[in-house]
């Protein structure tokens, strides 16, 4: 059950501190003592009686992590439920079993926000309303073919990378044929839905403290994302000499 509660916290994007804190939590309110080893692939866990007579260890492989703020919400209050209301193993987890089946959003509201969100980065630069028209369209491309790569298992910075490309090539039009006051605008900001925020925060935030292996892990992770970013958009401004 820790082993479960850690891996869903580290695929939803949690730190490393957060993912520890949590899990020796629950494990002191059921009156164990518990090591963990975090990697960015794998959990090590050792479980320890009161009295140290007795210890399990095991180990779980992680998936692939993204980015899910009901999971990491919903672990932190079953914690605390745990430590206050003293929950038994079994309460804990069905209230598991209950967050693996929360619904995500659908897809047509993530293509619609995220693309708005993509066209209101373009405002905040100085766009107008051509120009965010012009990343609303070039960030939907993007996530679409995004999503429909990764449904593909696509290596994952394949996915970024042609993502990025196809949202710099629909934008960058508007910057080959003069399309709007100031289409390079909506160019920069057409891929920034693509930034990897979460695993570069919880790299900052790993090597604050002290966790510094995985903070290397996961900074060079988003160093490789922002790279895949990069080289989309190299191509579009090579494809349009721009």
């Amino acid at each position: 059950m820790l082993l479960e509660t850690g891996a869903m916290l580290m695929q939803a994007g949690a730190n490393t501190g957060r993912i520890r804190i949590t899990i020796n939590r629950i494990a002191h309110s059921l009156g164990y003592n518990v090591e963990l080893f975090i990697t960015h692939r794998a959990l090590m866990l050792s479980v320890i009686d009161d009295d140290g007579g007795q210890y399990t260890s095991k180990l779980k492989r992680t998936p692939p992590h993204g980015v899910n703020f009901k999971i990491l919400s919903g672990i932190s209050r079953m914690s605390w439920k745990v430590e206050e209301q003293d929950w038994n193993l079994e309460q804990i987890n069905v209230e598991l079993e209950r967050l693996k089946n929360i619904p995500h959003y659908r897809r047509w509201q993530v293509f619609l926000f995220v693309s708005l969100a993509g066209a209101a980065f373009c405002r905040l630069f100085g766009g107008g309303a051509i120009e965010m028209a012009t990343a609303f369209i070039a960030t939907l491309g993007g996530l679409f073919v995004r999503q429909v790569t990764v449904k593909k298992n696509f290596n994952p910075y394949i996915c970024v990378l042609l993502a990025a490309a196809t949202a710099s090539l629909l934008s960058g039009l508007a910057v080959k044929f003069s399309f709007g006051a100031q289409p390079e605008l909506a160019f920069a900001t057409s891929v920034l839905f693509l930034i990897p925020g979460v695993p570069l925060i919880n790299s900052f935030t790993d090597l604050i403290d002290g966790n510094i292996s995985t903070g290397i892990v996961r900074g060079t992770n988003g160093i490789l994302i922002a790279f895949s970013i990069a080289l989309g958009l190299l191509a579009a401004m090579v494809i349009y000499n721009i």
